[in-house]
């Protein structure tokens, strides 16, 4: 009898540190884009982005990605009964570690820095041969593993923070002649100058243009420009800017839109030794260039899905050159006239998607059509995780029936709760994976989750 096929987790294990049976101390840091991009000089002007309170407790997801033998580091306890639903799926949890502090505005990695408990745990796991694997690797990152002993599972911060730029993914794309919208990369303000010309004339033609920080993330450092003379006014505004600090850098690459058919998010695991793991791909579901959630299976034909195997083959192949081991998520779309662009960027840290693997393996079956996707709550009070689950009732997901919602992240839904006191309605935000047969019950079961949650709330 053949041994039975690694899990995801354990072939991340296995490329990061040699071995499948490493523990691991996870840290959910999302949006580490924002300690890479402390010393580049982007936007003058940037896009929204989500509250800061809810992007913080994205935390919670890492633990449906740890395995039993592993830990989690968080910035609070996750709801009892939110757990008490997961062991009774049979999901076997992680040993939960908690900052000493927990503040709203700060990332979880900032919390655990500034706690002596939580700090004198992870000696302990080091001492065990433990290694911190965060969502990505900063100096933030790098400094826990200095004051605890944990060994690195990703490689040094300079490394990390270089392949993920947006201009080192247009560039690799360009050397490795795959197919890319046009575009310029900027890394002076002198060159941006001569691309935003460039870049009028598409505008001119017509065609809308993207400028983009090199470190943007989630729709944020974006600006999507159709009018020849907003380019102009940008680059006025990024020319006195340098005028006034002296500063000539800049950080930016301009693309033309392409007409988009899919919006595609695959995935592969680059290992120490310079193996490429092909992991999957997804089908992204994005608003306004905001991340929102996966359909899966990805909708898209058998050579377009051949093609990203292969590109992720060169890619994994480049990024080990370059010193880069781990997992890596690389956005693509295929285009309205039947084309692919496989590299719109990389992202060599985890990704939504890595989030949904632990699921997708237990309760996903070849017949299996899944959604994950965010529901934005309107709330006045914080709601326990057992009001909610009778407000969505025989809609969660259960083993008997193999179909309804997972919630994979509950501690967003409070994340945004003010002061005592303070009555004024917030935003709380709801992740899940929905799973069905087909696609119509899948559709059906989306609808059923929006209507139960316009619901009043039940608060606790």
């Amino acid at each position: 009898m053949s041994p039975p096929k690694p899990t995801f987790l354990q072939g991340v294990k296995s490329a990061c540190t040699g071995a499948a049976d490493t523990p691991f101390v996870l840290l959910g840091n999302f949006e580490v884009e924002d300690e890479w991009a402390r010393d580049e000089v982007g936007l003058p002007i940037f896009g929204g982005r989500a509250s800061t309170a809810i992007v913080n407790r994205m935390d919670e997801f890492a633990v449906l990605l740890a395995g039993p033998d592993d830990h989690v580091v968080l910035k609070s306890a996750p709801d009892p009964d939110y757990l008490a639903y997961l062991e009774g799926l049979g999901i076997e949890l992680p040993g939960i570690l908690l900052t000493d502090e927990h503040d709203p505005a700060a990332t979880v990695s900032e919390d655990a820095l500034r706690s002596p408990r939580l700090l004198a745990a992870l000696r302990s796991l080091a001492a065990t041969g433990a290694y911190l694997l965060p969502h990505g690797m900063s100096l933030l990152e790098q400094r826990l593993c200095e004051l605890t002993g944990l060994a690195p599972a990703l490689p040094a911060v300079p490394v990390v923070k270089a392949v993920n730029s947006k201009i080192y993914s247009r560039r690799v794309a360009a050397e490795l002649g795959l197919a890319q919208a046009a575009g310029w990369e900027c890394e002076t303000v002198a060159e941006f100058a001569a691309a935003a010309q460039e870049a009028a004339r598409s505008v001119a033609a017509g065609r809308r243009v993207g400028v983009k920080d090199a470190y943007g993330v989630s729709g944020k450092g974006i600006m999507v420009v159709d009018d020849a003379h907003r380019l102009d006014q940008l680059v006025r505004m990024v020319t006195r800017r340098a005028a006034r600090t002296g500063d000539q850098r800049i950080a930016l690459v301009i693309e033309e839109w392409a007409d988009k058919e899919l919006d595609l998010n695959y995935h592969f695991t680059v290992g120490r030794d310079g193996t490429v793991r092909f992991d999957f791909v997804k089908e992204a579901l994005t608003e306004n260039g905001v991340h929102k959630g996966h359909h899966i299976p990805a909708r898209l034909s058998a050579a377009h899905a051949a093609q990203l195997v292969v590109t992720a083959e060169l890619l994994g192949a480049r990024l080990a050159a370059d010193g880069f081991h781990g997992v890596v998520g690389v956005d693509a779309i295929t285009t309205t006239d039947g084309g692919l662009l496989p590299v719109l960027e990389i992202n060599a840290r985890n990704n939504m998607s890595t989030y949904q693997t632990g699921l997708q393996e237990r309760f996903m079956s070849p017949d299996t059509v899944a959604l994950a996707r965010q529901y934005d709550l309107r709330l006045t009070g914080a709601v326990s995780y057992a009001a909610l689950c009778d407000q969505l009732g025989d809609l969660l997901f259960t083993r008997e029936r193999g179909v309804g919602l997972v919630v994979n992240n509950f501690a967003t839904v409070n994340a945004a709760t003010p002061e005592p006191g303070d009555s004024r309605p917030y935003v709380g935000r709801l992740y899940g994976l929905l799973m069905a047969r087909t696609e119509r019950e899948l559709t059906d079961l989306d609808r059923g989750v929006v209507a139960a949650i316009r619901k009043e709330t039940v608060h606790v």
